[in-house]
């Protein structure tokens, strides 16, 4: 069974950074996408960025220059490293994985629902 762990939450003020961390217990898959989703008040889960295994990387236009998606795959876990900070991406934010059988980087944005495993969240607020 894998469980997806996330940390590194908090709050920042506008222009500020945090680093989100996701573990990944018992995964053993060698082919893979990893991403990160976030899901604001009142708004629709959306996808944020997106690493597969051979480490090409896909983001939303939201965040594209701004967040940066890394994985330590000795460590099991990808980070999101996320920069210049704004009070819109004040959101939860979840990691999820899945084998690209069912889900893959590009197009990730689009089939939220072909990640199947997912962690319990970490909220991020971004104040003015």
């Amino acid at each position: 069974q894998v469980e997806l762990v996330e940390s590194g939450g908090g709050s920042v003020q506008s222009g500020g950074s945090l680093t989100l961390s996701c573990a990944a217990s018992d995964y053993t898959e060698t082919n893979y996408a990893l991403a990160w989703f976030r899901q604001g008040q009142g708004r629709e889960r959306e996808g944020v960025a997106c690493i597969d295994s051979d480490g090409t990387t896909n983001y939303s236009d939201s965040v594209k220059g701004r967040f940066s998606i890394s994985q330590d795959s000795a460590k099991k876990t990808f980070y999101l490293q996320m920069n210049n900070l704004k009070p819109d991406d004040t959101a939860m934010y979840y990691c999820a994985a899945e084998t690209p059988t069912y889900a893959y980087c590009p197009g990730f944005e689009e089939n939220i629902e072909g990640f199947g495993y997912w962690g319990q969240g970490t909220q991020v607020t971004v104040s003015s």
